[in-house]
């Protein structure tokens, strides 16, 4: 049975990118992934860089780094990105007010401007008038996800990295101390195990017996093919919803909740949301529901027509375009920030998780842990340890 310095769970953007910076440091590594096409958050993500919301020092300081990274990330990987920067517009349902909406947002590092409803709708002229009372604009960069993620990996084999394709049944334990995988394939002896697993990483560990603070959402998308339609802005939420139903879904008194299988903690929400990739598709949605059971079935069907209606309000011409529906599971923590380093009371067992702005986090968060577990010293990978719940 070989032997690795570090066994990596998951081939989405955490593991790729995570996998990657270990074999810069001279790591033997191994990446384990259960899918030969992904279907987790990462290949359904919009690929949304917000490096303009850091709020605060630590949030800034990665939003910066991560910015910097991306401008120069197809050369360092030798694959195409796709970065670009483009307007996003966060528009404001036509019953809510504006000046009430903007009171929250000058405390981002690049606060996002205020707009009428004619300003709206000359940036974005699918948009429907009536159905906002404005909107807040910023430049924001974006990223083809898919393009990103295999980059890392191509990147990753290219240094010499292994990747096998397998499901992980469980950990090699002995009382506190992890010393690998079990998967369908066999079992793979490893120094150190990282869980990279996004929404499914709680119940992995939880699966061995390991509690760790990091939930999941189930989000709903609809993908099209290329289509002649042309949306010129990214189009999300200015309520931020999402985020408040993270914060309701985590207080310290639900959280038993979430260890007992069929509860849906909060009632769902969707963001009417639209992204378009150079190459013409578009992602549109999202509902986001707090099941507390990762193998919740979700009706595609009615899934599907919530999703089209809603987004039809907005912008009436995406409402009927031809799309695929899928489902995936996304990761998020109660206090907005990931989840990185050594599992507490464990030997062997880490976690890299838990990012509520992943595209932009992860690139700077891998290269400070590779260095971090090398034996550089780093605050910012310190207050993201998993300890501090």
């Amino acid at each position: 049975m070989k032997t690795y310095d570090w066994v990596v769970v998951g081939a989405g953007i955490t593991g790729a990118a995570v996998s990657y910076e270990l074999i810069r440091q001279g790591y033997k590594v191994l990446l384990v992934e259960k899918d030969h096409h992904l279907r987790g958050a990462t290949r359904y993500s919009y690929g949304g860089l917000a490096y303009w919301s850091g709020t605060t020092e630590l949030t800034r300081t990665l939003c910066q780094e991560g910015r910097a990274i991306h401008q120069n990330l197809s050369q360092e990987l030798g694959s195409e990105t796709q970065f670009r920067e483009v307007n996003l517009l966060l528009t404001i349902p036509a019953e809510e007010d504006p000046q009430s909406l903007a009171a929250s947002y000058p405390e981002f590092a690049t606060p996002p401007q205020l707009l009428t409803v004619t300003e709206a709708c000359e940036m974005e002229p699918l948009l429907n008038p009536d159905a906002i009372s404005g909107a807040f604009t910023v430049r924001h960069g974006h990223v083809c996800p898919d393009k990103t993620n295999a980059a890392y990996l191509q990147a990753f084999k290219r240094l010499g990295g292994k990747i096998k394709i397998a499901e992980v049944t469980g950990l090699i334990q002995t009382k506190n101390q992890v010393s690998g995988i079990q998967t369908t394939e066999g079992n793979y002896q490893s120094d150190k195990v990282l869980i990279c697993a996004g929404g499914w990483s709680r119940q992995l560990l939880k699966s061995a017996g390991i509690h760790v603070r990091v939930h999941f959402t189930h989000t709903e998308v609809l993908e099209t093919p290329p289509v002649d339609v042309k949306l010129s802005t990214i189009i999300m939420s200015a309520g931020m919803e999402r985020f408040q139903l993270e914060a309701d879904a985590t207080k310290p008194e639900l959280e038993y909740l979430w260890d007992k299988p069929g509860n849906e903690i909060v009632p769902l929400i969707i963001d009417s949301s639209a992204v378009q990739f150079l190459d013409g598709r578009m992602r549109i949605g999202q509902p986001s529901r707090i099941l507390t059971d990762p193998n919740a079935k979700i009706n595609p069907s009615e899934s599907e027509f919530m999703i089209r209606q809603t987004i039809g309000e907005l912008l009436p011409d995406l409402e009927n375009l031809p799309a695929t529906w899928s489902h995936c599971l996304v990761a998020f923590t109660h206090d907005g920030l990931p989840i990185v380093g050594a599992v507490p009371h464990y030997e062997g067992i880490y976690i890299f998780s838990g990012f509520s702005n992943p595209l932009v986090f992860v690139p700077p968060l891998a290269q400070r842990f590779a260095q971090f577990v090398a034996g550089k010293p780093d605050s910012i990978i310190q207050q993201c340890f998993p300890s501090r719940f």
